[in-house]
């Protein structure tokens, strides 16, 4: 028989998902080392990771994904939250973000040329090729993380892949605009009541 804690372990792994953190910060260095600590501390591997400017200027956008449960995800993102230069920092589940991963798969032109299957995986996944030569031909998918990794599966099977890499989540709320825009406004309204109300 199970012993409870070995329960508890097995409700746990069967509750786990991929969640989203997005953050919003401003541009400081170590900021990045703060944030995966955070992480790291609790045993929770990161599985993309991707930085950017964001729409707001001065402010970076962090893209975090990682497979953990409800609980723990909102302790991690408390935790960042609570980091100095960090804005904002919230958690989302697929379904209340739009996400796109970008991917390049380098493959050998004589394969190409020589196997019909290979054009044919290409097409199928909506995948283009953006540069050819005599020795390699680079295709370039765009799309989400399953086709990405489906098409590297198909073209790895037909043995012509020399290189794979891709970019990691970038994603946006299905709301009408970013929760940081609210955040800053009120912080500035916030700091223009403070500076009245010391006239």
């Amino acid at each position: 028989m199970l012993k409870s804690c070995e329960i508890k372990e097995f409700t746990l792994s069967m509750d786990k998902k991929l969640y989203t953190i997005i953050v919003h910060s401003e541009n400081f260095a170590g900021l990045l080392n703060q944030v995966t600590a955070v992480f790291t501390r609790r045993q929770i591997n990161i599985e993309s990771l991707n930085v950017s400017a964001s729409s707001i200027k001065g402010v970076h956008k962090y893209t975090i994904t990682a497979w953990t449960d409800k609980d723990t995800i909102e302790k991690v993102t408390k935790q960042i939250t609570k980091k100095i230069d960090v804005l904002q920092a919230h958690y989302f589940t697929d379904d209340e973000i739009y996400q796109h991963e970008i991917a390049l798969y380098k493959i050998t032109t004589p394969t190409l040329e020589e196997k019909p299957e290979v054009s044919k995986v290409i097409r199928k996944y909506n995948a283009r090729i953006v540069e050819v030569n005599a020795v390699f031909a680079i295709v370039e998918k765009n799309g989400m993380s399953e086709e990405i990794t489906n098409l590297y599966e198909e073209l790895r099977q037909l043995d012509c892949v020399l290189q794979f890499v891709r970019s990691g989540r970038v994603a946006i709320t299905t709301s009408c605009f970013e929760r940081v825009n609210e955040y800053l406004a009120d912080r500035e309204a916030k700091y223009r009541q403070s500076k009245h109300q010391e006239l």
